[in-house]
């Protein structure tokens, strides 16, 4: 029920019946505000998206807000994935990451990591990040962080990323335009194409790549490639996430072109769902192969054909497709034994 998509198909049997913990990087760009640019929550209300995420999937409840984020469409968060996934077989630890927002998720019973950073500005006129240190604090968080089992699975939830990561590429050099996914079924071209042509032409002067990923970028791509590279595979790290995590690995990889260091993929891989696989209007595959280092990346391979709820038949539809680690949950759900059947009954349960 995991299909490969790059790599070595059988390096994530070493983690059947494992202890995962599972990471949740939350994070606010401002440009989630651009009318019209994300449906990833609710109106008026985006950039509660990765509050309410965090506290759902850590908790079974949201608390910021008397309802659980979903699209103008009704499509429920990705949330309920690796919400039912963690009921079903538990993950050891979750664990949340404040990277810059603007509300801070309600709760004393929460693990969660705050690095005092404000959240990113609109790209369209330039991010205003200061890259350098949100590269360092991520570098050394993840130099000292102490993982209590067998591997890490790290998910985000940053409405209007899909768009910076697609800037971000495409600021580096990489020949990336059509091949990122979106929340969006029929995606808002025009919208985003302004958005992204706005923030490149920001950098036309700038050199520095950190100056560059301050201007286009998120604080979550630049703080998790810095985590990425302070862990320098002294565990397994599963990137959890579709094109936006293929962006942070091409991040990493133009650090490390920059900086000249060393770096060893053995231990990081990623891991999305069918949708984003499977997407006509993306290629997680190209994007992954620009990349200097070879990366295991997989699918799992898990739909709602079993279910006859309209919200979630809208995934299947092409409305949404990954986010808050769904498709690492997914995974992590199939190499601990349960069924696409137990999963889809799971997620129906929350929707009544």
């Amino acid at each position: 029920m995991i299909q490969t998509i790059t790599g070595n198909p059988d390096y994530l049997q070493q983690f059947q019946h494992k202890n995962a913990t599972f990471m949740l990087a939350m994070s606010n760009t401002a440009t989630a505000d651009i009318p019209g640019i994300t449906q990833a929550g609710i109106p008026g209300m985006i950039h509660l998206t990765p509050i309410l995420d965090g506290e759902f999937i850590a908790t079974g409840e949201v608390r910021s807000l008397p309802q659980i984020a979903e699209t103008p469409k009704g499509v429920p968060t990705p949330a309920l994935l690796t919400r039912a996934v963690h009921l079903l077989r538990p993950f050891a630890h979750i664990e949340l990451l404040d990277l810059g927002l603007r509300a801070a998720p309600q709760g004393d019973d929460l693990t969660l990591h705050r690095f005092d950073m404000p959240p990113s500005g609109n790209i369209a006129q330039a991010a205003n990040i200061d890259a350098k240190a949100v590269f360092e604090k991520g570098f050394a968080f993840g130099k000292a962080y102490p993982l209590q089992d067998t591997y890490l699975i790290l998910g985000e939830s940053v409405p209007s990323g899909t768009t910076t990561a697609t800037t971000t590429a495409l600021a580096l050099g990489y020949d990336a335009k059509d091949l990122f996914s979106s929340s969006f079924k029929i995606v808002p071209d025009t919208i985003r194409h302004e958005t992204i042509e706005a923030a490149l032409s920001n950098i036309e002067e700038k050199r520095d790549l950190f100056e560059i990923l301050g201007s286009v970028s998120d604080n979550m791509l630049i703080f998790n490639a810095g985590f990425i590279l302070g862990v320098n595979g002294r565990f397994p790290l599963i990137l959890a996430g579709g094109t936006q995590m293929a962006a942070l690995l091409l991040v990493v990889n133009s650090i490390i072109q920059y900086m000249g260091t060393d770096y060893s993929a053995e231990n990081l891989s990623l891991c999305t769902t069918k949708w984003v696989a499977e997407d006509v209007h993306s290629d997680i595959k190209a994007l992954l192969e620009m990349l200097d280092f070879p990366v295991n990346a997989y699918y799992a391979d898990f739909d709602f054909s079993l279910s006859d709820h309209p919200a979630l038949k809208l995934y299947d539809q092409g409305e949404a497709k990954e986010g808050v680690g769904a498709g690492g949950a997914l995974m992590y759900g199939y190499l601990n034994g349960l069924s696409t059947e137990e999963m889809t009954r799971q997620v129906e349960g929350f929707l009544g």
